[in-house]
């Protein structure tokens, strides 16, 4: 048996994402080692691990991002290396030195890479070097409202103010006007330092009905790079994903090898290593532009992996080992179409507010051409303190018409009992003529989403619970308080009767 590049990785991270590293590392003959907080104890990364060490408290700040109690779990698990997921300190440039640093490796990029792409504005001036196309707009921040109404002035309204070190949606507005420049710099720029500790800011060009295409690129950290082919990620919500989707289906051949090339160029130009993931958003003309580099794994890797029929995070341990690009550029091609749904512990009757509880019941689809990646189990209680993401389904058919006819009988078969969640809003997405032809940009759920619709696509059980939980409200039993089980004081009457109409409204 040919010996495996590490004896023991740490990971650092949680949740699904940690679940599905543990495989590839058990399937490489790498002991798996996870690490928790105290909510995590008994959390299905923590049970599925090989060992397990704890991290502290349920805040991030006190467990998931604490460098020095990561460092120091790897170093009491005696492991070789440390694969950082995605989240958290994943694309933390001082997380990666420190882990190099502690004669550790860092199963990710360099430190120096993370930190010339992690800024927005020192990669909008690598990419425009490199002559990959970017947004029209500033390659410098801006602080003074007159300097901004002037670059918007050249670009041309509406223009974007954007936080030079942002990411998630956050530290972000669209400006329409000169009149409406000095308060959107200065709330821009609080939202900017509150959320990255950077109030840096800068102007770029507003694409009105953009969709967010991405290009999956692996690198040796010695100028070679290869591509795995596109995402198409439109489907989104606050500017974060939903579904994604791969090969993209608004794009023809002669784009999709334009995107691949730039997205090629864009990683060679900082000698990347391992995997990321090139980001680029697309007008209705099919002009595309660069957007960031994520310097990690991401959330969606699943349908490349199904598409192109390769294992990334095994390609991520062998390159960090030393092992160079598993491939070559000719080896790989799409093969078939996927489509990735992510399963959120969130309300989309409120605007996709966090929904907590305890999972009473949980039926995951089976069958062909269905993969679950999941990080919930039967018992398991949301915590509150983390993404809201649980799980992943990922479908994949041998046509777009396959994929979306099995997405379509996987969703119906899905079951989590407990807390209401974003299932019903697939099986909402899955049958509107936009999403079936193929012709939908980041803004479909802003501007077709209506939540009456969504009765139509509960199961029966899921009736039967909200009918179950609506005669509770009107009772006037009291409800449990974020899902951590203590009891919290009873609905005010406006509050039993705000939550009976939205009950009541699915029903």
């Amino acid at each position: 048996m040919k010996k495996p590049p590490f004896q023991k990785v740490l990971i650092a991270n949680r949740g699904e994402i940690s679940v599905r590293i543990q495989q590839t590392l058990r399937e490489m003959g790498i002991i798996a080692c996870a690490v928790y907080s105290e909510p995590d104890r008994t959390a299905l990364h923590t049970l599925q691990a090989d060992e397990a060490y704890p991290l502290g408290p349920g805040p991030s700040s006190e467990s998931y991002l604490r460098i020095d109690k990561i460092i120091e779990a790897a170093r009491t698990a005696k492991a070789n290396a440390i694969h950082p997921g995605y989240g958290f300190l994943s694309e933390n440039a001082d997380f990666a030195q420190a882990v190099e640093d502690a004669g550790l490796v860092f199963i990710g990029p360099t430190a120096d890479s993370m930190r010339r792409m992690g800024n927005k504005l020192s990669a909008r001036r690598i990419m425009e070097a490199a002559g990959v196309p970017i947004v029209p707009g500033l390659t410098e921040a801006v602080s003074d409202p007159a300097a901004a109404i002037e670059a918007a002035e050249e670009i041309g309204y509406p223009v974007l103010l954007k936080a030079a070190s942002g990411g998630g949606g956050k530290g972000m507005r669209v400006v329409h006007s000169s009149d409406e420049m000095a308060s959107a710099v200065e709330r821009t720029q609080s939202e900017a330092l509150n959320a990255f500790s950077d109030a840096s800011i800068f102007v770029e060009k507003f694409i009105e009905r953009p969709r967010h295409l991405e290009v999956q690129v692996l690198g040796d950290g010695k100028g070679e790079v290869l591509h795995l082919f596109e995402r198409e990620c439109s489907i989104q919500r606050r500017h974060q994903k939903v579904i994604e989707e791969s090969p993209s289906p608004s794009i023809d051949e002669t784009i999709r090898r334009k995107l691949c090339e730039a997205a090629v160029d864009a990683a060679r130009a900082v000698d990347y290593r391992g995997a990321g993931t090139v980001e680029f958003i697309a007008d209705e003309d099919d002009n595309f532009y660069f957007l960031e580099m994520n310097t990690r794994l991401q959330v969606e890797h699943p349908v490349t992996e199904e598409v192109v029929g390769v294992d990334l995070v095994a390609a991520q341990v062998r390159i960090a080992a030393g092992g160079g690009l598993p491939w070559k550029q000719e080896d790989l091609h799409q093969r078939g179409h996927a489509i990735e749904f992510r399963v959120y512990a969130e309300d989309p009757w409120k605007n996709f507010a966090p929904s907590l509880g305890t999972v009473h019941r949980l039926r995951m689809p089976v069958g062909a051409g269905v993969r679950n990646d999941r990080g919930l189990r039967e018992g398991y209680q949301v915590p509150v303190y983390y993404d809201p993401m649980l799980a992943k389904l990922i479908v994949k058919g041998e046509t777009r018409e396959m994929a979306i006819a099995r997405g379509r009988r996987a969703l119906a078969d899905y079951r989590i009992l407990g807390f209401i969640h974003n299932l019903p809003l697939h099986r909402w997405v899955i049958e509107q003529p936009e999403f079936i032809e193929g012709r939908y940009s980041t803004r479909f759920l802003e501007e077709r989403f209506d939540p009456s619709e969504l009765a139509s696509n509960l199961s029966a059980e899921e009736k039967d619970a909200l009918a179950a939980a609506l005669a509770l409200v009107e009772a006037g039993v009291g409800e449990t308080s974020a899902g951590q089980g203590d009891t919290a004081p009873e609905l005010s009457e406006w509050g039993k009767k705000g939550r009976a109409e939205m009950i009541g409204r699915c029903l």
